[in-house]
């Protein structure tokens, strides 16, 4: 039987830690060394970005996340336009090692209101 996408992100978030924007924020604001990664194509985050964001498109993060992250222990906080790419890469960061991964599961417009 074949998956869906919506399949594969349900999964996913069973494995890794989804949180709302102010939980983000909260985590964001506490952890000195926190990285949030913006997991979108790179034109839509060349239209519209957060201050602080780094802009690794889910298609290399694998390949791309070493250079900017280069501690198991970074705090790394994933985001997109709505949550399913943020979980898949945020399960993707946990099966490279990395031990401090949150996903934002909300979409973009709230989150650029709140990181700005």
């Amino acid at each position: 039987m074949l998956k869906s996408a919506d399949d594969l992100i349900r999964e996913a978030q069973k494995h890794i830690e989804c949180v709302d924007v102010k939980t983000a924020k909260k985590i964001y604001d506490e952890s000195p060394d926190a990285v949030i990664v913006d997991v979108r194509e790179s034109h839509k985050a060349n239209e519209s970005k957060l201050t602080n964001s780094i802009n690794i498109s889910r298609g290399v993060l694998e390949y791309d996340v070493h250079k900017e992250c280069p501690d198991a222990n970074t705090v790394i906080i994933t985001h997109c336009g709505g949550g399913g790419r943020a979980s898949l890469a945020a399960h993707s960061l946990k099966q490279l090692g990395y031990n401090r991964v949150y996903a934002i599961t909300a979409p973009f417009d709230e989150i650029k209101q709140i990181f700005g």
